[in-house]
């Protein structure tokens, strides 16, 4: 639902429209905020007694809702007001990561980095043609025209009425977003330390994303099912051609542009499977945290489908973990000298 403005307002770390190495503030503003201020006060006792508003509010909120981190919050904290839990469970702390990736992704795309991202499922309605990803910038523009982010018009409609139709059923659908970036030079990430692997790091960060429930890179799923002949990506190499991979090249893609853990300088592209938000207006069964009886799940505000929005959040993702092993390879303490570093590593061939 789009209540919210969404805007972002610097505080500190930015001067002139330039970073000066301080820390960098940001801070978005809730509109929905006035409305639990008193409820949500950090140091004035709760109000004595509540406004009929603040009763619906308040409503229910011992009664988790399955799939939400209501009950298994409520349990690692000892909270029987489940409020405690949800709101800092709640996917609206996403926001904020889309700003902070929109900041470095200011610095990679100064190093040829591109990113889009698109949806291919939402429930049952499926983009059931092949991803011509060769014009990246055609392909991201076409996902920007569609209101769920998917580049063929008549499966959008697909898309849109099944949202509609979930709720008319006051239900809600999950679905499968791709997510590509260009441009990233081989050899970020590594294969010393198994935490530094790039392919680990990018599918904790987006298996981090609420709702989001499964990630494969390139091929996934599917190579499991081939040969190795056909899972694995040929060589080629031509001295002329593109010096982040230090010429060398492939036809194919099925890596989805990580192998052992590092980047071999392909596009990476990467699927996340998102299942179906957990807060239905047809409430599932429960059972009430304080009596133990069992009961209706309580109804908290939420849309039918947030696929459109993960994304974007994916995205996000992608440049923070990016940006992150990029600086490991080539960063310094200015612009200056990461330049000198990354052009250093493109005159210099492997």
């Amino acid at each position: 639902m789009k209540i919210e403005r969404d805007e972002a307002r610097i505080l500190s770390g930015v001067r002139h429209g330039l970073t000066t190495g301080a820390p960098v503030t940001l801070v978005i503003e809730n509109r929905d905020w006035p409305n639990w201020a008193e409820l949500m006060d950090p140091l004035a006792p709760p109000p004595a007694k509540l406004s009929p508003r603040q009763q619906r509010l308040v409503k229910d909120i011992t009664k988790p809702r399955p799939g939400h981190g209501d009950l298994a919050g409520g349990i690692k904290w000892r909270q029987y007001d489940l409020r405690n839990v949800l709101e800092r469970a709640s996917a609206r702390e996403t926001a904020i990561r889309v700003v902070a990736g929109a900041l470095v992704r200011q610095l990679l795309e100064r190093f040829d980095f591109r990113f889009a991202s698109h949806v291919i499922r939402i429930g049952s309605a499926v983009l059931d043609r092949e991803v011509d990803r060769a014009d990246l910038g055609s392909l991201a523009a076409k996902a920007e025209a569609s209101e769920v982010r998917c580049i063929d018009p008549a499966a959008s409609r697909r898309m849109i009425e099944a949202i509609k139709q979930a709720r008319r059923k006051k239900d809600s659908l999950g679905g499968v977003v791709e997510v590509i970036v260009r441009g990233a030079p081989a050899g970020l990430g590594s294969c010393a330390q198994w935490d530094l692997r790039l392919d680990s790091r990018l599918a904790a960060a987006l298996m981090s994303i609420p709702s989001v429930k499964a990630i494969e890179i390139g091929l996934g799923f599917e190579a499991a099912g081939r040969y190795g002949s056909e899972v694995h990506d040929e060589i080629y190499y031509d001295p002329q051609g593109d010096p982040a991979r230090q010429c060398f090249h492939r036809t194919t893609n099925y890596a989805g542009g990580v192998e052992a853990g590092i980047t071999n300088g392909e596009d990476i592209v990467a699927r996340l499977a998102v299942k179906p938000i957990s807060t239905l207006n047809r409430p599932l069964r429960t059972v009430d945290v304080v009596t133990k009886k069992p009961a209706r799940a309580m109804v908290e505000r939420a849309d039918h489908c947030v696929v459109p929005a993960v994304a974007v959040i994916g995205e996000a993702m992608a440049a923070l973990v990016l940006a992150d092993a990029f600086m490991a390879k080539f960063g310094s303490d200015s612009l200056v000298e990461i330049e000198r570093s990354y052009r250093a590593f493109l005159e210099s061939p492997y």
